[in-house]
């Protein structure tokens, strides 16, 4: 009997952090569509020199965020979830109100804000954000598919891939995740390119990133709480998250 209730209520934490993932993108996604910016040609419609220095620039601004969200944190704490999606959302309005050339300027600001949010989540399941091994999770979440990503195999990859914390463990990291938040952040720049219009997208945008990102944050250190607390090996809750996150699976449970 209490095996079947543990049981039960592993199961009923799997499923909520699924649903979590699955309502990540939201309403915000079908306004960015309503706009005209699709996912798919976005970073095509980026000029050649921003693309060619688009995964230099995203290395660079993960870089400086990790140590500008450091800072932050021990001068003023964690801050409530309202203000930072706020606060991101005003950074992509500036950004996009001058195109390019501000939206570039705005990105390492941005992915601090984003990044200061997943660690806040991480807190909010008793890590410790100042910790190597917390910051490693962190910067981790990045590694999933930004919320215009329609590849759920992508989004999901993020939550089984793990490097050993050695000499250099976490510029590896960040050498790993930085191609793949390129072509989120360079989706980003391209939704903002155009000025005024520019400055609505940027703004959208960032509000659609925030949440995603700190929906992804939840599901990433959900998981690892869920593993600690309910004696589940990590790599067996997540093939049992990979399984209740399936088509097949979501089809039965809606059936």
């Amino acid at each position: 009997m209490k095996d079947n209730h543990f049981k039960a209520n592993v199961d009923r934490e799997l499923y909520r952090l699924v649903e979590r993932y699955n309502n990540a993108g939201g309403l915000v996604i079908e306004l960015l569509n309503a706009l005209g910016q699709q996912a798919d040609g976005l970073l095509g419609q980026l000029p050649l020199k921003a693309r060619d220095g688009l995964e230099a620039a995203t290395e660079k601004a993960l870089v400086q965020a990790m140590k500008a969200a450091d800072r932050s944190r021990s001068i003023r704490g964690s801050e409530t979830g309202w203000l930072q999606t706020t606060f991101a959302t005003a950074l992509g309005a500036a950004g996009g109100a001058g195109g390019v050339g501000t939206a570039l300027a705005e990105l390492p600001v941005t992915t601090t804000v984003f990044l200061r949010a997943i660690q806040d989540v991480a807190e909010q399941y008793e890590f410790d954000a100042t910790s190597e091994n917390v910051k490693f999770d962190c910067v981790q979440v990045f590694a999933a598919g930004g919320p215009l990503s329609e590849d759920d195999a992508a989004d999901l990859a993020f939550l089984s891939s793990r490097m050993a914390l050695s000499s250099g463990g976490t510029q590896k990291l960040i050498a790993w995740v930085t191609p793949r938040l390129a072509v989120v952040l360079g989706q980003k720049l391209a939704a903002q390119m155009v000025p005024v219009i520019g400055a609505t997208t940027g703004a959208l945008t960032n509000y659609a990133y925030m949440n995603y990102y700190r929906e992804m944050a939840h599901v990433h250190f959900g998981l690892r709480r869920l593993s600690i607390e309910g004696d589940v090996p990590h790599p067996e809750l997540v093939n049992l998250f990979r399984e209740a996150a399936s088509p097949q699976v979501q089809d039965l449970r809606k059936g």
